[in-house]
């Protein structure tokens, strides 16, 4: 069910917002252009959730169920306590800056700390994201598990074997992979494996829907293309008639994913670039 809207009048909502990405696109270039040239925006004020906003599987935009994203030490963390969390059944979460943008660098600080919470997935094991060119969180179904979106995804090693990082994933989406559209879920990136509780610092350079590059130590280990919502999937096709047809992403909301392992952030900052 659809939050208490009904499609059509959701459908005027959305578009309404879509208009709405675009002038806060705008005005965020002209705040990055106030903090001095080139200077870094921080997302993420290492005193409060101060502009972000929480969409929790089965729970209403806005509700943080369990204190699933909580701020100690300055710290943003991503945990889960027993008494919310005596399972995990899929009740996965993301955390959405409240103004998307297009053309971007974004740059986070994470790392995977203590143990999954019970009944996570295996795949989700020292697993979570960043969602970038994501829908509106208002255009959500309550129990949808990810919003459609470009994931970059952030992994941890378990010591021994072999685990990139900043792959991408296509929840609802797909990308042009070395000039080809690819429909494969998960694209390995070429970076090296980070174990133990490390801190990690991954960038994302963002051109509206020419490219995405994932950055690790100073070299691209991912570059996509001309990112598209997934047609063949109900949501995606409905996002896409709301949006006049045109599948095309050119921007969207960013979020930060709980996906049912402890994972911290100390820095989400981001660049605006020019068109």
């Amino acid at each position: 069910m659809r939050h208490l809207h009904s499609k059509t009048a959701l459908s005027v909502n959305f578009l309404v917002e879509w208009i709405s990405i675009l002038i806060l696109t705008t005005s965020s270039m002209l705040a990055a252009d106030g903090a001095g040239k080139g200077e870094w925006i921080q997302l993420f004020n290492s005193k409060n959730l101060d502009g972000w906003v929480p969409k929790v599987r089965y729970h209403a935009l806005g509700e943080n169920y369990g204190n699933t994203f909580r701020v100690e030490g300055g710290i943003l963390k991503v945990g889960y306590d027993k008494q919310a969390y005596p399972e995990f059944k899929e009740t996965f979460g993301h955390l959405f800056y409240n103004q998307p943008f297009t053309n971007y660098i974004l740059r986070a600080e994470y790392r995977f700390v203590g143990e999954q919470v019970k009944g996570g997935p295996g795949w989700a094991i020292r697993n979570s994201g960043l969602m970038l060119h994501g829908e509106l969180p208002e255009t959500m179904d309550v129990d949808q598990d990810f919003p459609a979106s470009i994931e970059v995804q952030l992994l941890g090693g378990d010591g021994k074997n072999k685990r990139s990082t900043a792959n991408i994933c296509t929840p609802g989406t797909h990308i042009e992979f070395k000039g080809k559209l690819t429909k494969q879920h998960c694209v390995n990136s070429t970076s090296k494996t980070y174990h133990g509780e490390q801190w990690v610092t991954v960038e994302v350079e963002v051109r509206g829907h020419e490219s995405m590059k994932c950055i690790m130590d100073g070299e691209t280990v991912f570059e996509l293309n001309h990112p598209v919502l997934d047609d063949g999937d109900a949501h995606s096709k409905w996002l896409i008639g709301a949006n006049g047809g045109d599948a095309r992403l050119f921007g969207g909301s960013i979020s930060l994913q709980s996906e049912s392992h402890p994972v911290e952030f100390r820095k989400v900052e981001l660049k605006v670039l020019e068109d």
